[in-house]
C-alpha cells in the first residue's frame, strides 16, 4: 500500500516509553524521524502495522527497529487520525494511530532504521513537538504515575 497519497487510511502505532530515574523526573523517549511524514522532526517511536501483525506486535517491532529497545505494552493511551494535506487540499498522508504506554524489558538504546537521533525528554522539554503528541505524552505520564 502506498503511504503517500494512499487509497485508504493506514493503521499505525506509537510508543510512549517512560523512564522513571530514582530521585528524578519522569522522562519519555523521543526520536527524530529519518523518513516522511514528519522527517527531521522529534516524535514518538512507531510506524505502520504490517499485514497480519497485531497492534502489540507492531509496536514492539517498530520500537526495536528504531531504538534497539525491547518493550512490552502496558495500555492504550489514545487513538486518533493524523491527516496531512498538500497545498492543493489532496490527502498526502492519512494514518489511524494508536499510541501505547510501553515498558522497557531489554535491549539498549541505539538509533536504527527510521530514527536519526533518540533522547530522553522531561515534560518541560517537549517544545517543538506537535500539540497532539504533547497531549498524548502528558496523558501517558499521568497513566504511568
Amino acid at each position: 500500500m502506498r503511504r503517500e497519497y494512499p487509497d485508504a487510511p493506514i493503521a499505525g502505532v506509537g510508543a510512549v516509553i517512560v523512564n522513571d530515574p530514582p530521585g528524578g523526573q519522569k522522562q519519555v523517549l523521543l526520536i527524530r524521524r529519518a523518513q516522511e511524514p514528519l522527517k527531521g522532526e522529534w516524535s514518538l517511536p512507531g510506524g505502520a502495522v504490517e499485514l497480519g501483525e497485531t497492534l502489540e506486535a507492531a509496536i514492539c517491532r517498530e520500537v526495536l527497529e528504531e531504538t534497539g529497545l525491547v518493550v512490552e505494552t502496558v495500555d492504550i493511551v489514545q487513538a486518533f487520525d493524523r491527516i496531512s494535506r498538500d497545498p492543493g487540499g489532496r490527502v498526502r498522508y492519512h494514518y489511524i494511530l494508536i499510541d501505547f504506554l510501553c515498558r522497557i524489558t531489554g535491549g539498549s538504546l541505539a538509533c536504527a532504521t527510521d530514527a536519526l537521533e533518540a533522547r530522553w525528554a522531561a515534560d518541560e522539554e517537549l517544545d517543538g513537538l506537535t500539540p497532539l503528541t504533547i497531549e498524548v505524552i502528558r496523558n501517558a505520564l499521568k497513566m504511568a504515575s
